[in-house]
């Protein structure tokens, strides 16, 4: 069965929109509320499915933020992030089921195996990046065991442990009788572990001919797969470029440095390959309408699509046509990117988008 387009947005930047472009040590824990209910507010009217609820030591707790931006919110989800390093898989099901009790299902999870070994050891966490995707399929085998409601689960394994395992708290949705899990990762065992265990691998993009043979494994699953990138859009392919090229004269080499020893320090091999693409001092076009320009001053995360409305659409629709069914979106500021991608490019898709 063809799966229809769906689009989420991320949170992280509400408030404090060039915050990539500054030291970790500097960025704020302390979430700017009305700033997000504002951009929550907007995604609501747009018909963006959930909000990506971003964790780090940067960052306020996602599950308890989410609790509370769902009170002020009727229809967004909340798309939780876990690293499984941090919390039991059987305390962090607990706290799902319970969230979803208090917002009425709205919640999907985003499952982060990790990317800064230097912030892991923060929280007690030492494990290399091969050893943390080994520990995420454990936490996902046993997540998943909980909420396909076996009577008692029982798991032994190199990272858990688990002996007749209970929660009376079950997951509480109008929709499903789970959450929907999501599994960021550019890596060969990302994707074997999101066609097992999740419904959705999230990665960094590529040319579509590039991308094709390396989400097969996840779609051969009957998964789907998606894209993390950010947006850039404009009426016109001449003001779109224009918009681009705004946003990176702002920036200096001192914001150069920042993010270049950001990505010296991470072990993520999808951080480390968009930043690589982004060197290429002959063009920053991967293609027409793909562009690293704004990588070096912002991080992996700024690999963005930029175009016309029309442009954008056409460029979604070949993703579409090689699986690509899913999109984490940001934008400089996100509340004028995601107006111009709701009332310009989501249009031109039609009935390839779920209705909102």
């Amino acid at each position: 069965m063809e799966k229809r387009l769906r689009f989420h947005w991320s949170l992280s930047q509400a408030g404090d929109t060039f915050r990539k472009s500054k030291s970790l040590n500097t960025q704020s824990g302390v979430a700017n509320i009305e700033a997000q209910i504002a951009l929550c507010q907007r995604a609501e009217e747009c018909g963006i499915d959930s909000m990506l609820m971003a964790i780090g030591f940067t960052r306020p707790d996602p599950m308890l933020l989410s609790l509370m931006l769902a009170q002020k919110l009727e229809k967004i989800k909340f798309m939780v992030a876990v690293r499984p390093g941090l919390i039991s898989p059987t305390l962090f099901v607990q706290q799902i089921n319970t969230l979803s009790c208090l917002v009425n299902g709205r919640v999907h999870i985003n499952v982060v195996s990790g990317r800064s070994p230097q912030e892991h050891k923060y929280y007690g966490d030492f494990l290399n990046h091969d050893q943390r995707y080994e520990r995420t399929a454990e936490f996902l085998a046993i997540c998943n065991a909980f909420w396909q409601e076996e009577e008692e689960v029982n798991f032994q394994g190199n990272f858990y442990k688990i002996e007749k395992g209970k929660i009376n708290t079950p997951f509480i949705s109008p929709e499903t009788s789970y959450p929907e899990i999501f599994l960021g990762g550019n890596s060969d065992r990302a994707a074997e572990i999101a066609g097992k265990y999740a419904d959705c691998l999230w990665r960094f993009p590529d040319a579509p001919e590039k991308l094709q043979p390396q989400i097969q494994t996840v779609l051969a699953q009957g998964k789907e797969v998606g894209l993390l990138v950010s947006l850039i859009t404009r009426p016109t392919q001449e003001e779109a470029i224009a918009a681009a090229q705004t946003l990176i004269e702002r920036f200096g080499d001192k914001t150069k440095e920042v993010v270049r020893e950001f990505h010296k320090q991470s072990d993520s091999e999808g951080f480390k390959s968009v930043f690589a693409l982004s060197q290429n001092e002959q063009s920053h076009w991967i293609t027409p309408y793909l562009w690293t320009g704004a990588v070096p001053y912002l991080g992996a995360p700024a690999i963005a699509l930029v175009g016309s409305y029309e442009n954008i659409a056409k460029a979604m629709m070949e993703y579409k046509a090689i699986g690509i069914s899913q999109y984490l979106f940001m934008g400089w500021p996100d509340m004028e990117e995601m107006t111009h991608f709701a009332q310009g490019v989501k249009p031109l898709l039609g009935s390839v988008v779920t209705d909102s």
